[in-house]
Order: structure tokens, then sequence, then C-alpha cells
């Protein structure tokens, strides 16, 4: 390979050149193939060749490509959005949705579509935003304050604006050995009271937080119970509840949006990677009806504009996306495969004594690394564990997603699976397969 001029993640990397897709797999230019078995980062729901998917764009392509918002919309942008509407959890209402270009984007149009609902509700003194640690919600600045991982936010942390976090639900080391599942859900759930109090609930306009921890904690699900009391807090409070489904959502867990599976419904929800499978860069806000109403009242007018919302090519892949998801019935396949998967890590990693937690829902699921189960002492970063297992496992021929610092941000590796909706059986074995190997290869045992 020549000389790259292209800004890569690693300069030394050396990446190989991808050239073609083929069901799940990634085919390099020296023809190697790649089980995608993370989906990129939870992205490649459909694999990397549907041919509904090619041919909505191509014919998109040929139709119209792009028309700006301020002065025309245009029929897929019209008919995703009637989609979104009409899967999204009861209690939305009609809503709304306004597209942008990546999860980062949506999470800064999300928070400035809570800035104006507050003011155009009467609230201008609403302007504190809660989140939780550790978590991911992008990388712009404002998206970057709003996670919790102390590692990603530290380099730009003068940039930043002020944020207050609370402690996910982590029951690997949260939960106290005699606390049954409902007092934990209740326990972390009140921390989200105590600090509205502290702050001042007059003051506060909204609480992020993803349904399933995605990138930072490693598809962690919430304890049973949990949702419903975080939604009781929001509306006693009357603060905003934003749902990140950027990773979580479009089926992910199993439901189109994750939160379905709690009992309740986001105030505004983003959602991103599984909307367009990564067959063209799209994500989306939601806004429920609650939110609409006040702003149709008020101004009538979204304060918050992208030159390239409701581009034409990228909402009709993306409805063609939902259209597989919904014709094929593949939700029910990634319950299937997702309890394949489950039963697969744990009949691999339950004992392993380095090996200290397995959890996940739907097709997102994690192993946690520690280099003792009876202390659950985490390795140090330094020695790159999860890194080194997932190199391990693409010298075998199947991508994963590792990580760090799932424990603080620093500290805490695991590796991530995030398989494609239309995953096989074979696939799914041969998945667990690899990366058991891979982790033996790592750490010898």
């Amino acid at each position: 390979m020549t000389q790259s001029s292209v800004f890569h993640r690693d300069l030394e990397s050396g990446l190989p050149v991808v050239v073609s897709g083929d069901g799940n797999y990634l085919i390099d230019d020296r023809g190697r193939r790649y089980l995608d078995a993370c989906g990129g980062a939870a992205v490649s729901c459909l694999g990397h060749d549907n041919i509904s998917v090619r041919e909505a764009i191509k014919r998109q392509v040929d139709q119209l490509a792009f028309a700006h918002t301020g002065s025309f919309t245009n029929q897929p942008a019209e008919d995703l959005a009637a989609h979104l509407v009409a899967h999204a959890p009861e209690g939305t209402g009609a809503g709304l949705v306004m597209y942008l270009g990546s999860g980062s984007e949506a999470m800064e149009a999300a928070l400035k579509l809570a800035r104006q609902y507050c003011i155009e509700n009467g609230e201008p003194d609403r302007r504190h935003i809660i989140a939780r640690k550790p978590s991911y919600h992008g990388n712009t600045l404002g998206a970057l304050a709003t996670g919790g991982h102390a590692g990603r936010r530290a380099p730009f942390a003068p940039l930043l604006i002020e944020v207050n976090h609370i402690d996910a639900p982590y029951p690997y080391r949260l939960q106290h050995a005699d606390e049954s599942e409902a007092d934990f859900a209740q326990r972390m759930a009140n921390l989200l009271e105590a600090e509205i109090q502290a702050l001042g609930p007059e003051t506060v306009m909204a609480f992020v937080a993803e349904p399933v921890v995605g990138a930072s904690l490693g598809t962690q699900p919430a304890p049973a119970g949990y949702w419903m009391r975080i939604r009781e807090i929001c509306d006693t409070h009357g603060v905003l509840l934003i749902a990140d489904e950027v990773m979580s959502g479009m089926g992910r867990t199993g439901t189109t949006y994750a939160l379905e599976q709690e009992g309740i419904a986001a105030d505004i929800t983003t959602m991103a990677k599984g909307l367009g499978a990564g067959y063209q860069p799209i994500a989306a806000v939601l806004a429920a009806q609650k939110v609409v109403d006040v702003i149709k009242a008020g101004s009538g007018k979204l304060w918050n504009g992208h030159t390239y919302m409701s581009h034409a090519i990228a909402t009709a892949g993306a409805l063609a996306v939902q259209r597989v998801i919904e014709r094929e019935n593949l939700l029910n396949n990634v319950i299937q495969r997702g309890a394949q998967l489950e039963e697969g890590l744990r009949d691999a990693f339950a004992q392993h004594p380095q090996v200290g937690d397995i959890r996940g829902r739907g097709l997102f699921w994690t192993i946690e690394l520690v280099v003792d189960r009876a202390t659950k002492a985490p390795f140090d970063p330094a020695e790159g564990i999860a890194m080194k297992i997932g190199a391990a496992a693409k010298v075998r021929g199947v991508m994963t997603y590792p990580a760090q610092g799932c424990i603080d941000g620093i500290n805490g590796d695991h590796v991530l699976l995030a398989p494609a909706y239309t995953s096989s059986v074979d696939e799914i074995d041969l998945i667990v397969q690899t990366l058991t190997l891979a982790v033996a290869d790592v750490l010898d045992c």
C-alpha cells in the first residue's frame, strides 16, 4: 500500500484495504474474509451487501439527491419519519422527526431542542443537564460533555460545557451482595432525584441516558423497574427525558426502540447506527408530541437547522433498511440469535477465571475481563488486554469491538459483540468459538 493521505485513527496502524462485502463478511484487497461480529460499532445490522437497500439508494440517486429543507421536503424523508413515529413506544404521541448526519449531531440537536422547549414553555431558568457515568453520547463538544467517559473527555475538558453526572446501574460492581434487583433499581434511579434536588428542580432541563449502555460500559441493561422510576422522577419535576438510542435502538436489543421493553417513552429520542445500517450516514431525533405541542404553541419553528437534514438519498436508504427489518421479521431473529449468543458466551466463559461478567440484551453482548474473579480487580490499562483480544480475533477472521474504561473511564477491559440481525446459527457459533480462542491466545488459559 502506498503512503496514505488519510488522517487515520492510528497513524501507524497499516490498515488493510476493504474492497467488498459478502453477507455479514467484509473482504479486503488480499481476499481475506472477516466475519463482522460488531457491525463496525453496532452499525451494519443488515450486513454489507443487502440488495434491497442498495437498489433503493440507486433509484433515489437517479431521481433526486439533495434539495435544501428551507424550501422543500421530499418523499423518502416524509415516509421514514412516518415509519419511525408509527413504531415509537406508547406514550410518544404523534411526534415529529428531524434528521442529522451522525449520532453526535443527533445528541447536539436533542440538547438544543430541549433548551428550546424550556424557553418556549416559559422556563428559561432550566439549563442543567444530568447524564450518567460511564456513558458515551458522541464526539462533538456538547455530546462529549454529556458523556461520562473520563478517558474520552480528558483531553478536551477545558472546552466542555458543565454537565452533572450520576452513576449508571452497573450491577457487577455497584449492586450490594444483599440487595435485591428491585432495591438496586430504586437506589440507582433515586440518584437522579438527589441530583435534581441538589441543583434545584426549577433549573434542571433534561436527563440523558442510554436505555442499554453501549460502548462505554459494555451493553449494560438497567435492572427491572429502573426506567419506570426514572420516568416518574422526570415527570414530577418537569425534567425532559432524552433517550440516547443511537447504539441500542432500531432493533439492536430486540425491539425497534430499546425503551419499549421498559414500558415507558422518552420525550426526545436519538437514533443513528441501526437506522441506516451503514449504507448512508444518517441519524434522527424523535420529539414526542408533548415537546412538539409547546413549540407549535410558541414560535412554531425549529431553532436548529443543518444543511443536509432530510437528505433524500440517506432517508431513502434508511427507509429501505427499516422495511427489510420489518418485511423479513428480523427482530425475531435478533431475539433468537441473541438467546443463542448469550447461551454460547455463558457456556464458554461463565467459569473462566478472568471473565468477570457477561451482560447484554438481544444481539448486543459483552464480556468483561478481570485479573481475578474473586476480587474483580481490573487489568492495568497499559496492558491493553481488550485490544489484544480484539486483535487476536481479527487475525482469526472475526471483528469484535474491544474497549477500555468500563469501570471509571480508564480502568476496565471489555469486548463487545453486535452481530448483524441477519446472523445465522453457524455464524453465531463461529463468533463464540473465535472469541474463546482469542481470549485463550491473550490470557493463556
